[in-house]
């Protein structure tokens, strides 16, 4: 049943609440809570790619032929962090992930700002992973190496193809001579950092994903994300949807990937993530163990974990309403507790999407919930050759990874 949204740019904000309203007593008994990490949404970019659906908007489109408005945005997030600390009082961060948009067309003094103001109110852990996502559209000589001294230790390069034909098809702002420059800078200023790659991409060969990869591979990237075009709702795609290869091809491609990635000492974590030894990504990783995150920025998401409830939170989409808002004390558009009955699924919809599964503990830790609750699911998986476990442990199949969807929706409330 489709589910009716109500225009954001008109919502009300959220309720205000305290934090006695999160401790109140509830359905659930979590006895520990999990790791917490920090998602920081900017919102803009040179230009929408044509296959995006995240809440990213064109500059030239918000109103002004200006500059991005840095400082006043940098206000409102510190606005919004701190009118969320109470909920995450005395809670250390493991890792900050600074997503957009493009928030490299921040500028390094700006990025060295947002950090030093986050560090001045929330404990972050010694070794905090602080990664910032960059396109090579708006990569210049030594910028990089200006965002690893404003204190970013990982950087993500959205690169998605080495072939000027794909990237043109995908809308994309930089070619290949500014990707191979973007990564070859990175590689310098940082000791780890990620590459975006895509593929079943418009009129895309086998032989032109394998060149692609074989490109991104000679560059050792400590970590690849890869990525299937998918036409998302509600983009100039779905609208004009491009002729893209087969399922059967795109399986294959995806087959190949993970073939020279190995090859390459790459291996396969997460459904979508392959990593050198030591190079995973601590804060996609929080996310799929089912951890915490407080998410600042327009539209971001939060999910927190309390004694007796766990919380999702959504900000603003818009990003002047977002900054209005924020800036008044309320980021907050929605702030719900998770249905008891839709843990289950919550969990699995992330824990399933790594190579090594999860710890039983973990789910009963996590969401507060027994192990009986997914007694019968993990029956079916099993019997249907998607999950191996033991007394400690659940891993998907090679089939459950290949049918990941269908492993996920057992655990859907009945």
């Amino acid at each position: 049943m489709a589910i009716p949204i109500i225009p954001i740019a008109h919502a009300a904000p959220a309720p205000v609440r305290d934090i006695q309203h999160y401790m109140r007593p509830g359905v659930l008994q979590l006895t520990s809570l999990p790791p917490l990490a920090l998602y920081v949404h900017l919102p803009w970019c040179l230009k929408k790619c044509p296959y995006c659906d995240f809440n990213s908007h064109e500059w030239r489109d918000a109103g002004s032929a200006g500059a991005l408005p840095e400082a006043r945005y940098l206000d409102a997030l510190v606005a919004d962090l701190e009118a969320a600390l109470p909920l995450v009082w005395g809670r250390s961060v493991h890792s900050i992930f600074i997503g957009g948009g493009t928030p490299s067309l921040f500028s390094p003094q700006s990025i060295d700002r947002l950090i030093g103001d986050i560090r001045a109110r929330l404990p972050l852990a010694a070794d905090c992973e602080i990664t910032l996502e960059a396109n090579p559209g708006t990569f210049e000589k030594d910028r990089f190496h200006a965002f690893r001294a404003a204190g970013v230790t990982r950087l993500s390069v959205g690169v998605q193809s080495f072939n000027d034909r794909h990237l043109k098809a995908l809308g994309r702002v930089h070619d290949r001579a500014q990707a191979l420059a973007a990564v070859q800078e990175a590689a310098s200023a940082f000791d780890t950092f990620n590459l975006d790659i895509m593929y079943a991409l418009p009129g895309q060969t086998l032989p032109e994903l394998e060149q692609d990869m074989a490109t991104a591979l000679a560059l050792a990237p400590p970590h690849i994300s890869i990525y299937h075009l998918t036409i998302e709702p509600n983009t100039y795609f779905a609208k004009f949807p491009p002729a893209i290869p087969p399922d059967d091809d795109a399986y294959a491609m995806l087959d190949r990937i993970t073939e020279m990635t190995g090859q390459a000492g790459l291996a396969r974590y997460e459904i979508s993530a392959y990593a050198r030894p030591g190079h995973a990504c601590f804060h996609n990783t929080n996310y799929w163990q089912f951890g915490d995150y407080l998410g600042l920025g327009a539209g971001a998401h939060s999910k927190l974990s309390f004694a007796h409830r766990v919380v999702r939170q959504t900000r603003f989409r818009d990003p002047r309403l977002y900054m209005d808002n924020a800036l008044a004390g309320r980021a907050l558009a929605q702030d719900e507790d998770v249905r008891r009955a839709d843990l289950p699924f919550e969990f699995m919809l992330n824990a399933l999407r790594l190579r090594d599964g999860f710890a039983l503990q973990d789910f009963v830790e996590r969401t507060g919930l027994p192990l009986t609750a997914i007694a019968k699911a993990l029956d079916e998986a099993e019997r249907k050759g998607l999950i191996t476990r033991d007394m400690a442990r659940v891993r998907p199949t090679e089939r459950g990874f290949d049918f990941l969807n269908d492993l996920q929706a057992l655990f859907l409330a009945d």
